[in-house]
């Protein structure tokens, strides 16, 4: 399916060559820096070698509250899902290393169910929700999406934590809702799984 043209806006890096985007998952993200690891100051969070930064259990910081209507129209609040490890992926319809990834969350999303691990899309810079309705469809994505076309979920991220600061970002918490891990690139499953797998076995 086609999207049509990424809208030319500051905030996007779509410009590249499709053969660049496809070369692989570790491409600069579609807004943002990905050199950016946020806050300043005492941030007591680390990053690894694979551009995933991590905090330990300690020093964690509450996820904001992050609440509205789903793509399919439903109300949804990631605070319900306290007690599970939830993954906040940020995305749009419009980018290609959101797709590049999409296949990736879907089969890892269906791999964690059974071991306590919610999935949350929050889809950004979509004026409509048809092509990102569509985005879901055709990579068959199998958890809900928040649906986030000013942007204004990913800015109740306060300064000094894991912030998301481009797209696509995902972001993890742990079972108590509190910010563990955070990425600024498009993941592979091997990766995803670098983020999960540590919080799933945390006691």
């Amino acid at each position: 399916m086609s999207y049509g043209r990424a809208p030319r806006r500051r905030f996007t890096l779509l410009a590249a060559p499709a053969a660049v985007v496809a070369l692989a998952l570790t491409l600069t993200a579609c807004g943002g820096d990905d050199n950016k690891v946020g806050g300043g100051g005492n941030t007591n969070f680390v990053t690894g070698s694979g551009g995933i930064s991590t905090v330990a259990k300690g020093d964690r910081k509450a996820a904001p509250k992050l609440d509205g209507e789903t793509l399919d129209g439903k109300q949804l609040d990631v605070a319900d899902y306290k007690g599970k490890v939830v993954v906040l992926n940020m995305w749009g319809s419009w980018c290609g290393p959101c797709r590049l990834e999409a296949q990736y969350f879907a089969r890892v999303a269906k791999e964690t169910k059974d071991k306590g691990v919610q999935f949350v899309g929050i889809n950004t810079r979509d004026a409509q929700k048809g092509p990102a309705v569509s985005f879901e469809k055709d990579y068959g994505v199998p958890y809900p999406s928040l649906f986030d076309p000013t942007g204004k979920l990913m800015l109740r991220f306060p300064k000094g934590t894991l912030r998301p600061q481009a797209i696509p970002s995902t972001v993890v918490l742990d079972r108590d809702g509190k910010i563990a891990a955070r990425s600024l690139a498009a993941l592979d499953a091997d990766k995803l799984h670098k983020m999960i797998d540590p919080l799933i076995a945390e006691k």
